[in-house]
Order: structure tokens, then sequence, then C-alpha cells
């Protein structure tokens, strides 16, 4: 019985966090004005007043400039991810529960000062029982429930937009949410960062002057990560770096060129390198903070090193090429403008000076061009244009000698050189040409075949208008709002006549039946109304 009634009331408690969470949310919108404007920093500012959640889904969009104008990204960049620190013996009562036994049976001792704390788990050092440095990141309790009730909330809010006949613009927000909650889990397993490290440890082996944390896989859980302690100078500490004898350009460079060839080479590379991430030892990079990272296919590769050549040779088709092939068409392309757009992003770089030239500007420029004509993108070319901005930046701040797009343009020649191969590509030349010998023997066939269907009256021809969408839509769009009007006069004239009548069950006096079709015809005049001053 007693269980019983505890199950109940656990069930009406987790009825009622929904319904409490949503009256936050409310709470945290009308304190900001939402309904006076928005901005990018407004934005911003709400994200971080509604929590973790909120500002994963903040700096998820920061790197989808595909979605949103530039000048939204740049503000969500700033957001800030640091909360309120754990209590010490919460800390310690997770590590001891994790282990099933006491934390002095794994530990020398840990210590309570926090290193970091953020929205998903908190850093501390600590030392082994065997003697070894080391920080431990310990998962906050019930952070996964938390998330995972806001994502639902925010689904029930984007499918609602959607009911009321909200259109969809640049922002998918059911597609951003499932990337968001994707990175997310991702984060929150520890098991898996761990094996992003020891993947970007694998393919670093043969850098000289590049490194990473150790795991200490026996100590690692989903919830607690244990790795060796970097004793080591943030990249953007200049003085420090000069105090120990470090040459700042010489860093730089090997930092741009391990950062392209994760890119270019590897395909797998650091999703968020701010200077906080980068650490420098014994003259090598350290990368640490591995929870995201990013993926680019060969296919993609490929394309960026396409749209790379196509604006050093001036080749508007090649990059329009390589823009297709970057994204996906969200719907019908109107090729035309897209050229127009791609050639007029052209024109603005004339001659391409690696001294002035910044590798982010042009990766902003074709977003932009993305979001314009609807292409979407895959979230390992939004990490990497996030990446190439990001580091570009610290490039420019803290080693401002050196040329990352130089960099970047030597290593995609360099891998075009090293992928060449003579032998490979006489074969390819030769079946290219016996194929194209014999398309061109069955050319004069094919035209006779066409010649005679014509005079039969067999063929037929599939004509495209271009820009003929837009006025279409536009039709289409009148149409719906003739037949809303016409169904809810219909409606009305009808409840009036049902009002008329004894017709029972009645509310005040008027047929229950006449109350509902009053109120559908209110509705469908509400919506019809609404469009027509959206549009307006």
């Amino acid at each position: 019985m007693l269980d019983s009634l505890m199950t109940k009331s656990n069930s009406d408690t987790a009825e009622k966090l929904p319904a409490r969470r949503f009256r936050e949310m409310i709470r945290v919108l009308r304190n900001r004005e939402l309904m006076h404007g928005v901005t990018p920093e407004k934005i911003r500012q709400i994200l971080e007043d509604l929590g973790p959640t909120f500002v994963k889904l903040g700096q998820i969009m920061s790197m989808r400039s595909d979605f949103l104008p530039q000048e939204y990204c740049d503000a969500l960049t700033t957001l800030q991810a640091d909360v309120r620190p754990m209590p010490f013996e919460t800390v310690l009562s997770i590590v001891e529960r994790e282990y099933k036994c006491p934390w002095q049976k794994k530990f020398a001792s840990i210590s309570p000062e926090v290193l970091g704390s953020a929205s998903i788990a908190q850093v501390h050092r600590a030392v082994l029982a065997t003697g070894e440095e080391v920080v431990v990141k310990v998962q906050r309790p019930g952070i996964y429930a938390v998330m995972e009730q806001d994502i639902v909330l925010l689904k029930r809010a984007a499918a609602l937009t959607q009911v009321v006949g909200a259109e969809r613009g640049v922002l998918d927000i059911s597609m951003l949410l499932d990337e968001m909650w994707r990175i997310a889990k991702q984060e929150m397993d520890f098991l898996m960062e761990a094996d992003h490290i020891d993947e970007f440890r694998q393919l670093n082996a043969g850098e000289e002057y590049v490194d990473c944390p150790q795991v200490f896989h026996h100590l690692t859980t989903s919830q607690i990560l244990v790795m060796e302690y970097v004793d080591g100078i943030r990249f953007d500490d200049s003085a420090g770096l000069r105090a120990k004898g470090f040459d700042i350009n010489q860093l730089g460079r090997r930092l741009a060129e391990n950062y392209v060839k994760q890119m270019i080479e590897d395909g797998y590379f650091h999703a968020d390198p701010h200077p906080g991430n980068i650490r420098v030892r014994d003259g090598k990079i350290v990368w640490i903070d591995l929870g995201m990272m990013g993926r680019i296919s060969n296919r993609d590769r490929r394309a960026i090193r396409k749209a790379f050549f196509s604006l050093a040779n001036h080749d508007t088709m090649e990059m329009k090429a390589a823009v297709l092939a970057l994204g996906v068409p969200q719907k019908r392309v109107d090729h035309t403008r897209l050229y127009e757009d791609i050639d007029a992003m052209m024109t603005t770089y004339g001659d391409l000076d690696f001294g002035t030239f910044q590798m982010g500007t042009l990766t902003r420029d074709i977003m932009d061009v993305l979001r314009r004509h609807r292409i979407g993108i895959g979230p390992g070319l939004s990490m990497f244009a996030r990446g190439v901005l990001t580091i570009e930046g610290v490039m420019r701040n803290y080693c401002p000698d050196v040329n990352f797009v130089e960099i970047f343009a030597r290593s995609i020649q360099l891998n075009l050189q090293k992928d060449f191969n003579w032998r490979v590509e006489l074969d390819r030349l030769k079946s290219e040409g016996y194929v194209f010998f014999k398309k061109t023997m069955r050319l004069p066939e094919q035209i006779s075949d066409i010649l005679q269907m014509t005079m039969r009256g067999q063929t037929k021809v599939n004509l495209e208008l271009t820009g003929s969408e837009e006025p279409l839509r536009r039709i289409d769009g009148m149409i719906n709002k003739l037949v809303l009007g016409l169904i809810g006069s219909a409606l009305l004239l009808g409840s009036s006549v049902i009002c008329m009548t004894q017709m029972t069950p009645k509310i005040m006096e008027i047929p229950l039946l006449g109350v509902f079709g009053y109120l559908a015809a209110l509705v469908l005049c509400g919506r019809l109304l609404w469009d027509i001053i959206r549009n307006s």
C-alpha cells in the first residue's frame, strides 16, 4: 500500500515538473521583455537565464551560421557555461557511488578547489593512490533528466508553432534540437569522451609537437573521467610563454599546421579550439577538453578543397558546384539566383591576396549563401566553420605574424600532391575516354530515334520556368485564404441557422452544436486575420 502511494506521489511530481519548468520559462521571457523585440544580446541573456540546456542550445546555434544571421552567432559565442560549483561532499558521494567503495581506495587525495564548473560537469585536481597527478571530471547528478525534460518542452513548443501555422524559416527548431540533444548526450557520456581522446592521440601519434592528456581507463565511467593533469601554460598567456623562453610565432605555426591537418587530412578535429583548451607543455601543443569533436567526410573535404581553388581561379561555376556539394537543399534551388549570389561573393574578393585574406570570412560568406537559399549542412561542416573562425581569431590575437590562410593553402596543395598518382590518373583518363568514345558512336542513332519519335508525336518536353515558384506560392496562399474565409462564413451562417431551432442540448439557451460552430468559425477567422496581418 505504501509503495503504491509513493509511486503515485512520484508520478504526480513528475507531471508537475514540466508545468513548473514551463512557468519558469515564461517568467524569464517576461522579465526580458521578449514581446518588445528581439536582439542578439537579448537572446543571449534569455538563454543564460533559462539554464544549462539553453546555454548548450545557444552554443550549438552559434555554430549554425547557415541557419542564423552572423550577428546572432557572434552574440551566442559569448555564452558562459560556468555555473555554481557543486558542494565538495556531493562530488565525493558521486565518486564513491560510481566506484562502489570509499574514495580513499582510489585516490590519495582530491582537492576541494574547483578547476572548472560547467553546466554538465565539474573538474577537480587529484592524486591517485599510485602517485600520478590527475584531474577528475565528475558529472552533475540529475543533469540528464533536467536536459531531457527541457528538450521535451522545447519540442512541444516547436510543434505548437507548426500547428498554429508558423512557417518554417531558415531555422528548423526541431532539427536543431535533435542536433543539440545528440551532442549533449555525447558530452554526458564520459566513456565516449575517453574514446575521442584515444582516437585523437592515435591520429596525432606521429606529430612531434602535439599531445593530449592520457586517460586512466580503469577509473573512467560514464559519469567520471580521470585524465592526466596537464601542468602547462595557456596559449593566451603570452607573458608566461615568453618568460619560459618560447617563440610565440613558432608555437602559432605549429598550432595552425596541426589544426589544418586535423581538418583536411584526418577529418577529425577539435570543435572548440579556444585558448582555454590549448596548453603549452615542454614546447608541445597540448589539446584538452576533447568532449566535442567534429568529423568531416572525404566528400566534404573534397568540396572544401574545390571551393578554395575555385576562389583562387575565380571560377564561379566550380564554386557553385562546391557549395551544392557541401549541403542538402531544403527546397527547390533557384540556380540562376544561386549563381548570381556566388558570383557577387567572388567579386568582393578580387585578387586573392593571402596577406589580407581571412579564411573565416570566406567560410562565413559561404554559410550566408547556404542560409539564403535554404541549403542545410550537417553538424560536421557547421563545426568546421566554427573551428576555422575560432582558430583564425586565436592566430590574429596572439600571433598575428602567422598567416593561417597560407598554412591552409599549403596543406591543401601538399595533400593534392600526395594523393596524385600518374598511373592512376592515366588509367582514369583511359577509362573515361573509352566511355566517351562509346557514347559518341551511339549519338547518330540516338538523334535518329528522337527525330522519328517527334514525327510520330511521341516526344514529350518538360518545361521549367525559372523564377515561377514564388508567384505560384503566392497564388496558392491566396486560394488557401479564400477557402478558409468560405469555410468560416459557412460555419457562421450554419451556426446561426441552428440557433434558431430548439435543438438540444443547449448552453445558455444556445444549441451546443451552434456553440461549436461559432468557436470553429472564430478560430478560422482569427487564423485568417493573423496571416493577413503577418504578410501585410
